[in-house]
């Protein structure tokens, strides 16, 4: 494919959950279905060797996004394409394992996603072994050679998970995802379970990478500092919906979704210790119940009627891609 072709392209994406009680319970309480909207209508795209976090409060859809695009879950409506490739036609076709390949996932909890009966030989050796690309000595040295990419050392080859800190354990996941010589990384909040002293590391280690192998990635996090060190693009999401996307400089510089305004105003700033915090207002709606219109319309201090029944779609106004009937009118 043109390399002028974005690599990721996702249109209208979305993923319902049914999580009615049982059929039972349903007669004979007379309730009706309960359909969760995860994912409703997402649209991205992500060029070649850039990344593109995805940020908003726990239950906005975030990591649904990220199951979606590495072939956990199927999408109710609405599909990717990657590398010019229908990507979920893909997951079900021929060109299954080669997709898998070419697409890999960082978790989120090192202490969950590593195996604590297998040495880390073992750990970062799997995905070579599934897929056929080394055996015997040469497995041996290529699991040596990733475990160096990551700051790690040939001879922990030998060790067990639980021998390293949660910094260490996390670098050993950035290995096993980067043992298939992959070009797309979805990385699902990879550094919340680690210490603050540690998470700097780990996003370096994965920046360096990038820039010597290419990689492009979709990160995922709820935390906007580390967003601002890592990403190019930001989509800002709220109940399963992107409310803005824009570049990262033109995001943290001029905000214009007035959710994204309250999550930058959460954020503490060191020359501005005098000043109060302006802490993110309201909760966010249920999920099961959302309201009508724009669903932040509740928390929101420039709503009117119109943001009550009307729900704001993705426009790009002004180099921004931001839905906000508010913004669209000119009324902030």
């Amino acid at each position: 494919m043109s390399d002028t072709v974005p690599l990721l392209q996702v249109r209208d994406l979305a993923k319902t959950f049914d999580v009615s009680p049982p059929w039972l319970n349903r007669v004979l309480e007379r309730k009706p279905r309960q359909l969760l909207h995860a994912v409703d209508g997402v649209s991205f795209d992500i060029e070649r060797g850039q990344t593109l976090a995805l940020v908003g409060e726990s239950g906005c859809g975030k990591s649904t996004v990220a199951r979606l695009l590495v072939g956990l879950y199927e999408p109710s409506r609405g599909d990717a394409q990657f590398d010019g490739m229908p990507l979920h036609a893909a997951y079900r076709g021929r060109e299954s394992r080669q997709l898998r390949r070419r697409i890999q996932m960082i978790f989120q909890d090192p202490y969950a996603s590593l195996n604590p009966r297998w040495k880390v030989e073992d750990i970062v050796a799997e995905p070579l072994r599934e897929h056929g690309l080394a055996s015997g000595d040469a497995l041996r040295e290529r699991v040596g050679q990733l475990l160096q990419d990551v700051g790690l050392s040939p001879a922990d080859m030998a060790k067990y998970a639980h021998q390293f800190s949660g910094g260490q354990r996390q670098r050993i996941s950035i290995a096993r995802a980067l043992a298939t010589h992959p070009e797309f990384l979805v990385a699902d909040e990879p550094t919340s379970a680690l210490d603050v002293s540690v998470q700097a590391q780990v996003l370096n280690i994965m920046k360096d990478l990038q820039r010597r192998q290419g990689l492009t990635y979709l990160f995922i996090s709820h935390n906007l500092a580390v967003v601002r060190h890592v990403s190019d693009q930001v989509g800002v999401m709220y109940l399963g919906r992107i409310v803005e996307l824009a570049g990262k400089h033109q995001l943290f510089g001029d905000p214009r979704h007035p959710y994204t305004r309250m999550l930058l105003d959460a954020i503490p700033k060191m020359h501005q210790t005098g000043r109060a915090r302006t802490p993110v207002q309201g909760e966010v709606p249920n999920p099961l119940n959302p309201p009508a219109g724009c669903a932040f319309n509740p928390r929101c201090p420039h709503a009117n009627d119109r943001c009550r029944v009307e729900r704001p779609a993705l426009l790009s106004i002004g180099g921004v891609r931001v839905a906000c009937h508010a913004v669209e009118e000119g009324r902030i």
